[in-house]
C-alpha cells in the first residue's frame, strides 16, 4: 500500500434517461468500489430519473486506486469489458448501474468511466498555490473517446476543497447518463 493521498467522497447524484430493464420503468442503485472498498446506494423504485444524493467515502492511496460502479439495469462500458484489466489503469473510475430484482439477478443497465489523475493532480497543484479559499478553477476535462464525459467538468477548489462535477453517459445501453460530485479531502495530518 502507498501513501495516503486523502479521503476520496463520491456524490451520486442522481441519473437521467436511464433503460427500462423492468414493465415499464427500473429500479435503479450503484455500487462504488475503489480497490478492495465497496458502497453501495439505496435503490429507487420504479424510477428512470433517479435522485440519490447519496456521499460514499473511499480512503485514496497512492498510487491512485481503480473506482468501481456498477449500476444495474442501468449501463455497460464495452462489451469485451473486464474488470481485471482495469488494474494496470490505476486512475480509473468505472460506474456500474444494476435494476434491483426481487425474483432473479439484478439487470446491468449500463457502466461508465472516468480518470481519478485530474482531480489528483489539481489536488496538488492547490497545495503548490497555496489555495484555500474562495472558488478556483484548478484545471478542465474535455469528453474524448478515453472517457465517458457527457460534457466538459471542471476541477475546483471550493473553500479548500477539491471538487470535480461530471455527467457521465452510460456505456452499452441506448440511453442514460449520471450525475456524479468527486471531492478529494486532504489526508488527515500526521501526529
Amino acid at each position: 500500500m502507498g501513501e495516503p493521498v486523502g479521503m476520496l467522497k463520491v456524490i451520486v447524484v442522481q441519473g437521467k434517461r436511464l433503460v427500462i430493464r423492468d414493465f415499464k420503468s427500473s429500479d435503479p442503485y450503484v455500487i462504488v468500489k475503489l480497490g478492495n472498498q465497496t458502497a453501495k446506494t439505496k435503490v429507487i423504485n420504479s424510477c428512470l430519473n433517479p435522485v440519490w444524493n447519496e456521499e460514499l467515502s473511499f480512503s485514496l492511496m497512492d498510487p491512485v486506486g481503480v473506482l468501481y460502479l456498477p449500476l444495474f439495469e442501468l449501463c455497460q462500458l464495452k462489451s469485451s469489458f473486464d474488470p481485471r484489466d482495469l488494474i494496470s489503469f490505476s486512475s480509473v473510475i468505472v460506474k456500474e448501474v444494476f435494476d434491483k430484482d426481487r425474483f432473479k439477478a439484478d439487470d446491468k443497465m449500463g457502466h461508465a468511466h472516468l480518470s481519478l489523475q485530474p482531480i489528483v493532480s489539481a489536488a496538488r497543484l492547490r497545495q503548490i498555490l497555496g489555495v484555500s479559499s474562495g472558488e478556483t478553477t484548478l484545471r478542465k476535462v474535455i469528453p474524448d473517446p478515453d472517457n465517458c464525459l457527457v460534457r466538459e467538468s471542471c476541477v475546483s477548489c471550493i473553500n479548500g476543497e477539491v471538487v470535480q462535477d461530471v455527467w457521465l453517459r452510460l456505456c452499452g445501453v441506448e440511453s442514460g447518463e449520471i450525475q456524479l460530485q468527486i471531492k478529494l479531502m486532504d489526508p488527515p495530518a500526521a501526529p
